[in-house]
């Protein structure tokens, strides 16, 4: 049975990271010393659930996390650091730390190591997440010990509700845009000024305007959603924000 180390101090390990071309090694005392961190691991890299949503349920949420006491997000895989350079590139996961533990000393130390090697992964860490403060894991989430790769209480959502039940979460904002689009330009810069971070799907690149039409009923840029919601254009997105 995989042990909760609640009031224990995390495992003391050199990462071997790769940073501007050059080695640079990152220690455990780097990472939280004096800090609080809130730590999620993970089975490896590129695979379906760390891509598709753990590691961007904490990318997406860390000016929250920040917003509530949280130093640094680290996410820490069996994997060596170039994959977790390549994988934070590929993820755009530039609101977490992303660090290698290529030879599983510390997922080892933490009694997470398990064994995947009916999948060919060989040994793997366990999908937990912790907070840690100045050393000291003071929270963990683990996985329950069934088959498969389980996802229920190591994700962000999870780990904001126990440090703050009542933080506020910022919306979820898609816009539609074309290059070149003067309007699409104009709602970027006041969905900027009120601080609201957006996913921006281009019309050519990553969507038909047969699709677009679909999804907003229009053929034109920008169309705004905002938790779901159609808000419009640009001067639809001025006044969401005037109300």
């Amino acid at each position: 049975m995989l042990k909760n180390r609640e009031g224990e101090k995390v495992p003391n390990v050199t990462f071997k990271t790769r940073q501007d071309n050059q080695w640079v090694d990152v220690t455990t005392n780097d990472l939280f010393a004096g800090k609080t961190v809130v730590v999620f691991s993970l089975p490896g890299a590129f695979t379906p659930t760390c891509s598709s949503s753990h590691l961007p349920g904490y990318n997406e949420l860390a000016p929250v996390f920040k917003d509530n006491g949280v130093d640094e997000i680290v996410c820490l895989s069996v994997n060596d650091t170039f994959v977790m350079n390549e994988w934070a590139k590929d993820q755009e996961a530039e609101n977490v730390t992303l660090i290698p533990d290529g030879n599983g000393e510390f997922t080892e130390g933490m009694g997470m190591l398990v064994d995947k090697e009916d999948l060919g992964f060989g040994k793997r860490s366990w999908r937990y997440s912790m907070l840690v403060k100045d050393g000291v894991v003071e929270k963990m989430f683990i996985e329950p010990e069934v088959p498969g790769d389980p996802f229920e209480v190591s994700d962000a959502e999870t780990m904001l509700k126990y440090i703050n039940p009542n933080a506020q979460k910022p919306k979820l904002v898609s816009m539609f845009s074309k290059v070149g689009c003067p309007f699409c330009a104009r709602a970027k810069a006041a969905l900027k000024e009120h601080g609201m971070a957006y996913e921006e799907i281009v019309l050519g690149k990553d969507i038909t305007t047969r699709s677009l039409q679909a999804v907003s009923g229009a053929t034109t840029t920008p169309q705004v959603f905002i938790n779901g919601k159609l808000i419009g254009g640009a001067d639809d997105l001025d006044n969401y924000f005037s109300s």
